[in-house]
């Protein structure tokens, strides 16, 4: 999780929304990622999906079950959806999101009775994971803020 965080801090770094992702295959990390929608101008450049892209090459297979994927704020259902179709075995997660999460936050695609059911835990490095999303968006308001007057 601690290396999950650490993608979040480059993405912070980039003028992204700082979620970082990391898959684990067999203890190793074979994925790391970060948010890169506004550098690739691509609204599917979430750090799960682009983590999922590059797993998925280096097994050389679309089958992502016994991997783990960590990543800094509950995924969206995009995100989902896309690691139910990996079938992704366990996703640890560090903030849950109200807005979008859709791992039990605003809606829970395990209750969808899906082919794939993930196991999900929640919570890890839950007070560092939202601080540093609390401490970018409040710098984007200052920013607008500052462009007002």
């Amino acid at each position: 999780m601690r290396k999950a965080f650490q993608e979040a801090e480059c993405a912070f770094g980039e003028d992204e929304v700082p979620v970082g992702a990391v898959i684990v295959h067999d203890s190793r990390i074979i994925a790391k990622a970060h948010n890169q929608v506004q550098r690739l101008c691509d609204p599917t450049a979430h750090a799960e999906m682009i983590a999922i892209t590059q797993a998925t090459e280096f097994l050389k297979s679309k089958w992502l079950q016994d991997c783990i994927l960590y990543v800094t704020v509950e995924p969206c259902c995009m995100c989902a959806g896309a690691l139910i179709l990996a079938r992704i075995g366990k996703i640890v997660f560090g903030v849950h999101d109200p807005k979008t999460g859709a791992f039990g936050s605003r809606l829970n695609i395990n209750s969808l009775r899906l082919n794939h059911r993930i196991r999900v835990k929640g919570g890890i490095l839950e007070k560092e994971c939202g601080q540093l999303l609390k401490e970018f968006f409040k710098s984007k308001r200052a920013k607008t803020a500052s462009h007002i007057y």
